[in-house]
């Protein structure tokens, strides 16, 4: 089963991304900021990691920058979401170390797309 780490601050978004992830068979494991994302990480090794780019303690970005460097966890595919909608934010979440990133409120289909293609990128190497 594929696990995927759901790093969401806000608690309405996080249900709603756990349990649409786990009704389509996903394994999801959740974390709620950025020092816990990293210890996550390690210990649960997710097949892809789905994180908000605005998160407490240590944002996103920094979270993505670290888990990349990391030759632990460096090839795990990670998805960046973001209320922002900015010209430049996807450039920034992508030069993070972010393979893809979309933005909230989250269109479940689109993400979905996006959680296959990158898992399918990481089966194809």
């Amino acid at each position: 089963m594929t696990r995927i780490l759901v790093v969401e601050d806000n608690e309405s978004n996080r249900d709603m991304l756990v349990r649409r992830l786990e009704r389509r068979g996903f394994d999801v494991a959740v974390s709620v900021d950025g020092p816990q994302a990293l210890e996550m990480a390690i210990e649960v090794r997710p097949d892809l990691v789905v994180i908000d780019m605005g998160l407490p303690q240590i944002d996103g970005y920094e979270v993505t920058r670290r888990l990349k460097r990391d030759a632990a966890t460096q090839d795990i595919p990670i998805l960046g979401l973001s209320a922002h909608a900015m010209p430049g934010d996807r450039d920034k979440a992508l030069a993070a170390g972010c393979d893809d990133y979309d933005t909230k409120p989250v269109e479940f289909e689109r993400l979905i797309a996006k959680i296959q293609a990158a898992l399918g990128k990481l089966r194809d190497s």
